[in-house]
């Protein structure tokens, strides 16, 4: 196998994997966590959502954390924002980039954004415009591109004309997302088969959940066809409150094992993130689904206290 030298690991938790969470997280805790996360290699952090606080009491508290935490040089900070208002708001805080988002299957789309896609697209192309008219970088997400909770099976021609107009849009990555965690390694590689006639690799990223266990198959899959970027969540936080059964994203912890078991270069401190998986893991109160952080924690109990 070809491998990679080099992936580009974004990091996903303090939205995607808390968005879903019963248990609110204290402003002061999100911040603390997102600076653990700045300094422990990465790149990029997805940090909070400005979208409306009724849709994700979660993060109702997205202005007081971006403009809480301490910024790294060299991390990007990225927000989801789903309209005008909400980049409003994100411009107010000095967001770093902004990550626009819509389904491939109409059903989903319709019960997150309450909108079709056709009418999604042109409110999406004005959040580009204006986004990129004030400096800021856009990214994009294609939810469902493997399976929907509601349509099943997602044909790949919706899958290609969202990714078309998004990149007409301006934006400068398009996250493709395993939203339910139904994709397999033959799936994965038929639909980037297709993908990748259409779009150059370095502008495309996976986003894996690991509802079956396949995330990490699918990951080998995507690195062999020259994908080098992926969306985790520390801990394997993670879930989508609009994708019935949907388990977290595919863990940051066990990726950077794999990876740097491979000899695969990502910057990211393996032993940080994994510091930073106990903070979360004390504050949500439950067990993280991360194999490689249980696997590290009773090491990571004699020494906590000393690294945190």
């Amino acid at each position: 196998m070809n491998w990679p030298v080099d992936v580009t690991i974004k990091e996903v938790g303090p939205r995607d994997g808390l968005q879903n969470e019963k248990t609110f997280i204290s402003t002061e805790d999100k911040i603390t966590w997102i600076n653990q996360l700045s300094e422990s290699g990465l790149k990029n952090i997805e940090i909070t959502s400005f979208v409306n606080p009724k849709w994700i009491p979660a993060l109702s508290d997205a202005v007081a954390v971006a403009t809480g935490i301490t910024k790294v040089p060299g991390v990007t900070y990225t927000a989801l924002v789903p309209n005008l208002q909400g980049l409003e708001r994100a411009l107010q805080v000095n967001i770093d980039e902004v990550a626009l988002f819509m389904s491939a299957s109409e059903t989903h789309n319709l019960k997150n954004i309450n909108k079709s896609i056709d009418q999604t697209l042109p409110v999406l192309k004005d959040l580009a415009r204006e986004s990129l008219l004030a400096g800021k970088s856009t990214r994009g997400y294609v939810s469902t591109v493997f399976g929907c909770p509601y349509e099943g099976q997602v044909d790949i021609e919706p899958v290609i004309k969202v990714s078309e107009s998004l990149f007409e849009m301006g934006v400068s990555e398009l996250s493709l997302g395993d939203t339910i965690g139904v994709a397999n390694p033959k799936q994965v590689q038929e639909v980037l088969e297709v993908l990748l006639k259409r779009f150059p690799a370095d502008k495309l990223a996976m986003h894996f959940h690991d509802t079956r266990g396949t995330a990490l198959a699918n990951i080998l899959v995507s690195l062999e066809m020259g994908i080098t970027t992926f969306d985790s969540s520390l801990g394997g936080l993670g879930g989508c409150p609009y994708a019935p059964g949907a388990a977290g994203n595919v863990a940051t912890d066990d990726l950077l094992y794999m990876l740097h078991g491979m000899g695969i270069h990502t910057g990211v401190d393996e032993q940080k993130m994994l510091r930073a998986s106990q903070f979360i893991q004390e504050k949500i109160g439950r067990v993280l689904p991360s194999k490689s952080f249980q696997a590290a924690s009773s090491q990571l109990g004699r020494t906590i206290g000393k690294t945190v």
